[in-house]
């Protein structure tokens, strides 16, 4: 059975650390493009942040720039997020998803057409 299950989320102090992981299980991540998403409570599903099968191309949504980074260890079949000076906005769910189709990766962040997704993990940033 194909999954993806998320950890390492948690509750955090503003200005703390954090990092993401997707697991895959009962299939590879090599050719599949990565994306992790937020959503709040009734409100829509956001990108954060997607990387290409390779490693090579990376998107970050601009909440996400220079404190998020995203990378892939295909060995390991476990792509991450690390997050770091969180604030209590970016507390939410968080969500991998996966996808090996063709649309741009762009497209496909911004759009969130991904055909896996997991369970998501809770980010809690709180004093």
């Amino acid at each position: 059975q194909r999954q993806l299950v998320e950890s390492g989320g948690g509750l955090v102090q503003p200005g703390g650390s954090l990092r993401l992981s997707c697991a895959a299980s009962g299939f590879t991540l090599d050719y599949y493009r990565i994306g992790w998403f937020h959503q709040a409570p009734g409100k829509e599903r956001e990108g954060v942040s997607c990387i290409s099968s390779s490693g090579a191309s990376t998107y970050y949504a601009d909440s996400a720039k220079g404190r998020f980074t995203i990378s892939r260890d295909n060995a390991k079949n476990t792509v991450y997020l690390q997050m770091n000076s969180l604030k209590p906005e970016d507390t939410d769910i968080y969500y991998c998803a996966a996808d090996s189709g063709r649309l741009h990766l762009l497209s496909l962040c911004l759009s969130a057409q991904f055909s896996s997704w997991g369970q998501g993990t809770q980010v809690t940033v709180s004093s």
